[in-house]
């Protein structure tokens, strides 16, 4: 990993994204005063999503009722104090929490070094199947299971697998050495953090090196495969849109 002036990992093309720590910028956000934001995946990208990475120094927050969009927020660090609707939570490193359509919420910090990673999109409603109400849970608790029989390969998917959801937000654990099976091509589009260790990831017919810290977005049928490299186990958490027509999601 190159320090040289004028270099970067970082790429944006067409039906992918790579973007690196180095070159985060922040700026403020309507939702969260007080906060160092740092938008990394949006539609000004192509995305139909956004992806953001949120610190909370000792004096921020994040609150709103958003009419028809639904957040998903993930402790990095630190920890936080939830309020969303009925549910109240403290969360700490690893900790999430959905949170559907006019629902009021509160986000503080309740330890130093608070990080959120946040998705955020329009909720899609699916007639006949009610809108899911808030939930807060801890990735710890989540059974991992080996994907397509792999257990060097462990996938927790932190959302129940319901029709009211229109998005699914996973953990994926590789072991060093493995890969997704198959270079996958699929109608979802994802957005992903690495959170643990490095890898090398296929993104359309390119190949990136990428580490703890980096971000990637793919677009749908954006070719996609990974393999995990280095001496600890390689982590990512990772987006993607589930359960609805796709001439609605088109």
């Amino acid at each position: 990993m190159s320090d040289l002036y004028g270099h970067t990992r970082s790429v944006v093309a067409a039906r992918y994204a790579l973007l690196t720590l180095e070159g985060f910028v922040s700026a403020p956000l309507p939702g969260w005063p007080g906060a160092s934001c740092v938008v990394v995946i949006s539609p000004a990208m192509g995305a139909r999503f956004a992806q953001i990475l949120v610190t909370l120094g000792p004096d921020a927050s994040g609150a709103g009722q958003r009419p028809d969009e639904e957040l998903l927020l993930f402790v990095r660090e630190g920890a936080v104090s939830l309020e969303a609707g009925d549910l109240h939570a403290r969360l700490g490193p690893g900790g999430y929490a959905y949170i559907p359509p006019a629902c009021p919420y509160r986000v503080a910090p309740d330890a130093p070094g608070a990080q959120l990673l946040v998705f955020q999109r329009r909720y899609l409603p699916l007639p006949g199947a009610a809108t899911p109400g808030p939930l807060a849970g801890h990735e710890q608790e989540i059974a991992g299971a080996p994907f397509m029989g792999d257990e060097a390969a462990i996938l927790k998917s932190l959302l129940p697998d319901a029709p009211g959801f229109d998005m699914a937000v996973n953990i994926f654990t590789f072991q060093p050495g493995a890969t997704l099976p198959i270079v996958e091509t699929h109608i979802m589009e994802h957005g992903m953090m690495m959170i643990q260790g490095q890898g090398i990831y296929r993104l359309a017919g390119d190949y990136h090196p990428v580490q703890s810290g980096d971000v990637i977005w793919m677009a749908p049928f954006c070719p996609q495969w990974f393999v995990a490299t280095g001496k600890v186990p390689a982590r990512y958490i990772y987006y993607k849109d589930v359960n609805r027509d796709p001439l609605v999601l088109g």
